[in-house]
């Protein structure tokens, strides 16, 4: 069997980061088994759904190395849905309910009120053929339910029905379809809730494992119940943990907080971004893995936390540098070019620069400051001004290699009688504008000697 997993989002905003954990728990599994994983598009809420988000997740599943084997559209499938709709109640396992949004509330308050589960006690099915002519002729327009099968003969007496699955993440799970209420599956005005369409597009793709995040577990049961009422066998289930952001709340497309493209765009690697959301919250340490093979080595889905975990993005700071760190030039060169960086200078300047920077972008930054010096005028003052004056005077004969940096400043200690911070800080000022950065012995050599006499102040 070919292992066949599926990343299901629905295209109303932008992928998060928590988004990417269930997207990379799904590829890496397959990658493990050399699988495939299918891309489908949950649009079938046409009104919010949107071909740009789409269009942005796939370019997501592209910059985080996913490679899905095929791009699916529920949009596209209503017909296929309309089929399964009919099987189900031909065999008398989906009704018409007539109650309004309203009715059903008051239903469900109730029941609290009397401290009972709120479980709709399937009143619809009472209706005669008489009384439900009554109501559509009344404008009334059903929604329908699935009939759960939590009993024996009589569906008012329901008893209790345990679904049983051996879940990837969370071990052995139980539902009891006895607690929970018959699912709506179709809405009144026609359209379809999640449950079917998913259930049928499962059967249909040949998906053999579903994994997903564990506010999903009571659905497992419901949907179990689903593909066996269509005579399919039901796939493996997965439940991973969610991430919360640092303050413990929950991820939203809508808000847009820790969306991949945001995160993209403020120069983070793709793969810190994937070591991050995979590695978050399991026996793993979150380590930079440096591409997805390197990663699926870390992963193993049955490590993960039963609880949920917070998502701190100063951790992508801390991943991104160590990639960028161990980023040889070749990897890098194309990026670089587009920042400006290209010539024979480039790859040493890369290698000289790589372990001082969070991001791709600040060697932008760095290519600048070594072509053209401090971007502004550094903050330097009297004695340090002289001090640097003379300095530069004593800068040594090219050619210059790593040594060059050495033999000025012990020129400079031996005329001047400064050593340590106060040697070397006003120097680093009046070359690059900071007080830190890569090894001046690195960037002199670049700079030039007239480069460098262009700086004295």
């Amino acid at each position: 069997m070919t292992v066949t997993v599926r990343f299901a989002p629905s295209p109303t905003g932008n992928i998060h980061i928590g988004n990417a954990r269930t997207l990379l728990f799904n590829w890496l599994f397959a990658l493990q088994r050399g699988g495939r994983l299918i891309q489908r598009f949950d649009d079938t809420d046409v009104a919010r759904s949107k071909q740009e988000y789409a269009d942005n997740i796939l370019a997501d599943l592209a910059w985080l190395g996913v490679e899905p084997a095929a791009v699916r559209y529920q949009s596209q499938r209503f017909g296929v849905y309309g089929e399964a709709v009919e099987r189900l109640k031909r065999a008398g396992l989906l009704y018409p309910c007539y109650e309004t949004p309203d009715e059903l509330e008051l239903k469900r308050k109730i029941l609290l009120s009397r401290r009972l589960p709120p479980v709709y006690g399937r009143e619809a099915l009472k209706l005669s053929e008489a009384e439900r002519a009554r109501l559509d002729a009344g404008g009334r327009r059903p929604h329908w339910r699935f009939l759960l099968p939590n009993f024996e003969a009589d569906p008012f007496s329901t008893r209790r029905a345990d679904v049983n699955w051996t879940d990837l993440v969370r071990g052995p799970e139980t539902v009891d379809l006895a607690s929970l209420s018959d699912p709506v599956l179709v809405r009144a005005d026609g359209s379809y809730l999640y449950t079917l369409p998913s259930v049928v597009d499962d059967i249909d793709l040949g998906v053999s494992h579903i994994i997903r995040g564990d506010d999903h577990v009571t659905n497992t049961g419901v949907q179990i119940a689903l593909f066996q009422a269509l005579g399919a066998t039901p796939p493996g289930f997965g439940h991973h943990n969610l991430l919360t952001s640092a303050s413990g709340e929950g991820l939203s497309k809508r808000s847009g907080a820790l969306s991949v493209r945001s995160l993209r765009a403020d120069g983070i690697e793709p793969m810190a971004v994937a070591s991050l959301a995979v590695l978050t919250g399991t026996s793993e340490n979150v380590v930079a893995a440096r591409d997805m093979v390197e990663l699926s080595a870390h992963f193993d889905i049955a490590a993960t936390s039963r609880s949920a975990s917070k998502f701190d993005p100063a951790d992508l700071i801390v991943l991104n540098r160590a990639l960028l760190h161990h980023a040889g030039f070749s990897d890098v060169a194309a990026r670089l070019a587009a920042l400006g960086v290209a010539g024979p200078d480039a790859e040493p300047f890369w290698l000289a620069v790589r372990g001082n920077i969070d991001r791709l972008t600040d060697a932008g930054m760095w290519w600048e400051i070594v072509r053209n010096g401090p971007q502004t005028p550094p903050a330097l003052s009297g004695e340090d001004l002289d001090f640097v004056r003379q300095a530069f005077d004593l800068l040594p004969p090219e050619p210059w290699d790593q040594t060059a940096f050495r033999t000025w400043m012990d020129l400079t200690k031996a005329a001047t009688g400064r050593k340590g911070k106060a040697l070397f800080l006003p120097v680093r000022l009046a070359i690059t504008g900071l007080p830190s950065g890569p090894e001046l012995a690195e960037l002199l050599p670049l700079a030039g000697r007239a480069g460098m006499l262009a700086r004295r102040p």
